[in-house]
């Protein structure tokens, strides 16, 4: 690889990067949001709902991600419902995460005390209320630290939406390397980048994870 290979790549492989984040970024917001919704219908003293919930949790977790994104970019274009590569995996990546935060946001709220609902319902507060204002702050000290270790996860996951097309920087190295015939200096190259992406990312959930255990320690 030479330094001509390099500044050839290099552009092109940034603006590159920039729709891998982009992609992390919008998945990651379907995803907490999705995985809250998730948890709370667990709870839902409504069977079909609860069972709903624990049945879509199960489906995702126990499918590929990619299989997913088949599904949503090919199955529902079949169906006359065209999305574009980058927003199917958008979509089937958050929708992905979703089931696994669920399981997050259910452990955290699971290990508040049941005591601290039972305080806020006797002070006249609706079952509502009492989650938003009295559980899940409390939650949010357990919830957040494993939350900013999916954001590494989902980061690398943007990889497997190269198969569909989307634009990201697994496809744009793919190919460089048809046209360039240097697949193995490419593909060192990306994995750099995405080294480069990740860290920060890890740094900051060990950060979160100290300082949320510390709190908790001083409570």
């Amino acid at each position: 690889m030479s330094w001509e290979d390099l500044r050839e790549w290099l552009p092109q492989l940034l603006v590159a990067a920039g729709g891998t984040l982009k992609m992390t970024a919008c998945a990651y917001v379907i995803a907490v949001v999705g995985g809250l919704l998730l948890a709370l219908a667990r709870r839902s003293r409504r069977r079909g709902v609860a069972a709903a919930a624990a049945w879509y949790v199960e489906l995702v977790r126990g499918t590929p991600a990619l299989t997913q994104l088949f599904l949503i970019y090919f199955g529902l274009a079949s169906a006359g419902i065209v999305l574009s590569a980058f927003i199917a995996a958008v979509i089937g990546l958050g929708l992905n995460y979703a089931a696994y935060m669920s399981e997050v946001y259910r452990a955290g709220i699971a290990a508040v005390h049941h005591g601290q609902r039972e305080a806020a319902l006797a002070i006249g507060m609706t079952n509502a209320l009492a989650l938003r204002s009295v559980i899940l702050p409390q939650a949010l000290r357990i919830i957040v630290p494993p939350m900013a270790n999916y954001t590494v996860s989902l980061l690398k996951d943007t990889s497997v939406a190269s198969l569909i097309s989307a634009p990201e920087l697994m496809l744009r190295a793919r190919d460089l390397s048809s046209e360039y015939f240097m697949p193995m200096e490419l593909y060192l190259l990306v994995g750099a980048m995405y080294l480069v992406m990740a860290y920060p990312l890890g740094k900051g959930a060990q950060y979160l994870e100290v300082r949320m255990g510390k709190g908790r320690v001083a409570s």
